[in-house]
């Protein structure tokens, strides 16, 4: 499929290349949107292997309750990776799997994984198991929080990925909640979820993860409820945190002969 450029040459240098789709910019790499059995309805470089940043930790945390461990187990946070929560703070599985998908805190991923049966090294190679298990041969996952450009995916596989999640009740919970309470002794921390659209109630999400690094740009991974019936809609490559939703937002409601 080939979209016409219709930008100033200064306008890219500066803004990087984006696409024309029927007069709307997308700057996203990679995208598509599906129906919900993944039939694909319009996509662009949808097996173009990309660094997928936190969208990992949709995996992290699948394969977490993969494993059946006492989601109400208090667990001491990693000492490898810092935020707001002091040294020696434990917290229960089930608000690290939370902060993993609402707040997409590397720290509480890097923690489930280290408490994962047989530690680090297991979960990781359980997150690359599934992933093959699952038909997403181009996917590749070397630690569980994103940081690492070297976790890659496509476009295509990454509808499995949401797939899969509709299974994890965990999961879609986490996807729907505009915030998280996080109660710390005499206080609450208050974490807004890094999806501006569950936050506005823009659209109605069933499930999705956000991501970014400067590589991986602007991610996001969807299942929506749209007025065309449910819809999985994956950006990946945006050009930033902030060209995401709106993308996103659009390609969501693209029919097949637009």
């Amino acid at each position: 499929m080939v979209h016409k450029i219709v930008y100033p040459l200064v306008f890219l240098a500066l803004f990087g290349n984006w696409q024309d789709v029927h007069g709307k910019s997308v700057s996203a790499k990679s995208w598509l949107v599906s129906d919900l059995q993944g039939q694909i309805i319009r996509g662009e470089d949808i097996d173009a292997v990309r660094p997928i940043a936190s969208i990992t930790k949709m995996m992290t945390v699948m394969v977490v309750m993969d494993a059946r461990q006492d989601l109400d187990e208090y667990i001491e946070l990693s000492r490898k990776l810092s935020n707001r929560l002091p040294a020696k703070t434990k917290l229960t599985r089930r608000t690290l799997i939370e902060m993993s998908m609402v707040k997409s805190d590397n720290r509480a991923s890097l923690t489930l994984c280290e408490h994962y049966p047989r530690g680090l090294a297991a979960c990781i190679s359980a997150m690359n198991a599934k992933a093959q298990a699952l038909g997403m041969t181009s996917t590749r996952f070397t630690d569980p929080t994103g940081l690492d450009n070297n976790n890659v995916s496509t476009a295509r596989d990454l509808i499995s990925l949401i797939k899969a999640a509709r299974a994890y009740g965990v999961i879609i919970d986490s996807s729907q909640k505009s915030q998280l309470r996080v109660r710390m002794n005499k206080y609450w921390l208050i974490f807004n979820n890094t999806n501006p659209m569950v936050v506005k109630n823009t659209k109605r999400v069933l499930i999705g993860k956000t991501g970014f690094t400067n590589p991986a740009g602007g991610c996001i991974v969807l299942l929506l409820d749209t007025e065309h019936g449910d819809r999985i809609v994956i950006v990946l490559g945006s050009e930033n945190t902030r060209t995401r939703i709106p993308e996103a937002e659009f390609i969501s409601d693209l029919k097949e002969d637009d």
